[in-house]
């Protein structure tokens, strides 16, 4: 069995700080709860220099993390952190600028903060040593250094971020101009008149260049925006920021859960107008058709893995009031069948069917179709498997690319028998509101 060193304080910094510490060393990654939303998002889990990278381009991706995470499995209390120490990555919807389709750094140390407990963990695991005593030797060091940078964290008041953040980006651009994109919408819905789709998510994406650096956005973007299943993550010559508020997939032990969301309006300063585009939401018929939609969908993505008996609609529509936005979510739950295991479950159920349409695979057909550039990591999704069996996952909305001093982000929305272009237009425009703001 692999050692493994788990050791909780009292949280005495903002987790912010540790992670610009760490964001200067290779390959970091910040799983971030910066809202605890009710009940999601209870923890965040930061980590550095995986000891193994696995990633893919133009071929299936599941196999070979699955081939890879096999060497590694630790057996942990049912109270301890869902997260110490596993793969975490991404896996783009599809392949476009020039980035991989899936990228995992495989980590053996990890700080764990818990929201609600206002807990520290530090974790080492004696990965990738195969024997007990060498692995000992490496956790016992690598919880050494990790140690000294936490308490570097906690004892260094300063920030280095804030003096990026009035540089200004360049003017943005869009892949579609305004009139394209209506007739887009015109076209999906003679689509749905003839009964190839009932629902397509139809996007478009900005980009631009900026000297900031992607520590600085993603600071503002979480404080403009802050979101249970946010993201930073270093792949090299590439980060991804996300203030994603929507969780794709969870697994603990068995148990499944996926989270999909619906229906969006935008918040008011005005109390009384943010009451109305509330309630505006909740008796939207045509929001509602739409998340019924997409859950019937997930429900038939899960039956494919789950013991369907097993598979239950616990939240229909629950609404979910973020600083920008009203979001309006289901919560879909199942247990893995007994043959079937995480992979699969990643396999039946990517990309997501809330930001495809559904049914999905001609949903897709026609998303490629419609949508002059391919989405690249937008509409993917990122998270973590650990090495104790558990796994999370986001679905990358709300996320900006930056690949050098270029930064790319889509926004789209469900086109359904009755959207009006324009406002779809200009539903794109509000959900981009708060990654404009991060970048000004």
């Amino acid at each position: 069995m692999a050692y493994c060193i788990l050791k909780s304080y009292k949280l005495k910094t903002d987790p912010f700080r540790i992670f610009e510490l760490f964001s200067r060393y290779k390959d970091c990654f910040f799983l971030d709860s910066a809202l605890n939303s009710q009940g999601h998002g209870r923890y965040s889990f930061l980590g550095i220099q995986p000891f193994l990278k696995v990633q893919t381009r133009g071929e299936e991706p599941f196999k070979k993390i699955r081939a890879a995470l096999k060497s590694y499995h630790i057996s942990f209390s049912g109270n301890s952190p869902p997260f110490l120490g596993g793969a975490v990555g991404y896996l783009a919807y599809d392949f476009n600028l020039g980035m991989p389709d899936c990228v995992f750094g495989f980590y053996n140390s990890a700080v764990i903060i818990d929201h609600a407990k206002k807990l520290l963990y530090l974790c080492t695991i004696g990965f990738p040593e195969k024997g007990y005593r060498l692995g000992k030797v490496l956790a016992e060091s690598n919880f050494k250094k990790l140690s000294r940078l936490v308490c570097r964290a906690v004892q260094d008041k300063s920030s280095d971020s804030g003096q990026y953040l009035y540089s200004r980006a360049s003017e943005l651009k869009s892949n579609f101009q305004k009139k394209d994109y209506l007739a887009a919408v015109e076209r999906a819905k003679e689509y749905i008149s003839r009964g190839d789709i009932y629902q397509v998510n139809l996007s478009q994406r900005f980009e631009t260049e900026t000297p900031l650096p992607g520590v600085g956005i993603y600071r503002r973007l979480r404080r403009i925006s802050p979101a249970p299943f946010g993201a930073y993550f270093a792949g090299g010559d590439f980060e991804i920021l996300s203030s994603s508020p929507e969780r794709f997939l969870s697994v603990s032990k068995d148990r499944v859960v996926t989270r999909p969301m619906k229906g969006t309006r935008g918040r008011s300063t005005n109390k009384k107008r943010d009451t109305s585009l509330k309630r505006e939401l909740l008796t939207s018929s045509k929001d509602k058709a739409e998340l019924v939609m997409i859950v019937d969908l997930e429900r038939n993505d899960l039956g494919r893995v789950c013991s369907y008996d097993s598979i239950k609609v616990t939240s229909l529509r629950t609404l979910e009031a973020y600083n920008t936005v009203y979001q309006t979510t289901a919560t879909v739950e199942g247990r893995l069948h007994e043959d079937k295991d995480r992979i699969d479950l990643l396999r039946a159920c990517f990309p997501g069917g809330s930001i495809t349409g559904c049914p999905k695979i001609r949903a897709m057909e026609i998303i490629q179709e419609l949508e002059p550039t391919r989405r690249s990591v937008y509409t993917g999704a990122l998270g973590y498997l650990s090495f104790s069996g558990n796994m999370d996952f986001n679905i990358l909305i709300r996320t900006i690319l930056k690949k050098k001093r270029k930064l790319y982000f889509g926004v789209g929305g469900g086109i359904v028998a009755d959207s009006d272009p324009e406002a779809e237009y200009a539903e794109t425009l509000l959900k981009a509101r708060a990654m404009v703001e991060a970048i000004s």
